[in-house]
């Protein structure tokens, strides 16, 4: 047995504070998938990234939630390069990751500020009205409100977009076991609900995202969901070659975060995707590995 250094890191953090958790192991070559999910269990984060070598780009990054990998994870992203910035492995710049949901640019900018390219949007399909409805404990008659589409998009990873009216985003009580089971059917990590604020507010919408699936009740900041919603607002609510976006989640559980995405469309639709936010290393942890 040895052990094994974890950075422990809050992502898409708002002023310095709020944020999503996750941990960030470096050097994680040789550690066999078996291992890697160890330690995300231990560490207990909704997400832990590894970063190892790449042959075909700059860095190769794994991601594994307590019960299983994932193919991408904003939120581990930004933890990740937070900590290869903060450990003097990378400055200011461009940089390609490789992950399982493809090879993806990530820009550290002068102040710190993390942006990744995310895929561009898969809507993937839609539900109707009740069928969300006894998922997350609001009337149907309340999610028809709002006129728009229940729809599952994915820019890496899949998640389940639900338009709640204003004002009924803090209301939702998901019924955990039946997410579950509708996530597994329906090939989703899970759904991110948001409300649109008012004009002149300093946020675009606040979200709420369950994933119980993945041992996630809810999850404080979620950027590869953040960058599906961007791509549904572009596509539903404010049509633009040129979208900017400021996101807030985990406000109701006591970690508010601030997540950005951008939208670039032509002709074709949205050609490019983008979704940052800061993150502040918080410390780290020692994990017991035992031998393979």
């Amino acid at each position: 047995m040895h052990q094994l250094n974890v950075y422990l890191v809050n992502a898409f953090t708002e002023q310095g504070a709020g944020g999503n958790p996750a941990g960030v192991v470096l050097q994680a070559d040789g550690l066999t998938d078996e291992q890697k999910l160890a330690i995300a269990q231990s560490v207990g984060f909704s997400e832990t990234a590894f970063v190892s070598a790449a042959s075909d780009a700059d860095f190769t990054v794994t991601f594994f939630t307590p019960a299983a990998e994932v193919d991408f994870c904003g939120h581990a992203t930004v933890a990740a390069f937070s900590v290869m910035l903060e450990q003097g492995l990378i400055t200011q710049g461009h940089y390609e990751q490789s992950t399982k949901a493809g090879q993806l640019g990530v820009t550290i900018e002068p102040d710190g500020h993390i942006v990744m390219a995310q895929n561009l949007p898969q809507n993937l399909k839609r539900f109707d009205y009740t069928e969300i409805s006894a998922l997350i404990g609001l009337d149907t008659s309340v999610l028809a409100s709002t006129q728009l589409p229940n729809e599952a998009i994915s820019t890496g990873l899949a998640d389940i977009i639900v338009p709640v009216p204003k004002g009924y985003l803090d209301q939702i009580k998901v019924n955990d076991k039946a997410l579950s089971d509708f996530s597994r059917q329906h090939n989703v990590i899970g759904l991110h609900a948001f409300e649109l604020c008012y004009e002149g507010e300093a946020f675009t919408a606040r979200c709420r995202n369950f994933a119980p699936l993945f041992a996630i009740p809810e999850e404080s900041a979620t950027g590869s969901a953040c960058g599906a919603l961007a791509c549904y607002l572009t596509q539903y609510v404010y049509p633009a070659q040129s979208n900017h976006f400021t996101f807030e989640q985990g406000r109701v559980m006591g970690c508010p975060s601030r997540i950005t995405a951008s939208v670039e469309s032509d002709e074709q639709g949205i050609s490019k995707v983008f979704v940052g936010g800061y993150a502040k290393v918080l410390g780290s942890q020692f994990v017991t590995l035992k031998k393979k």
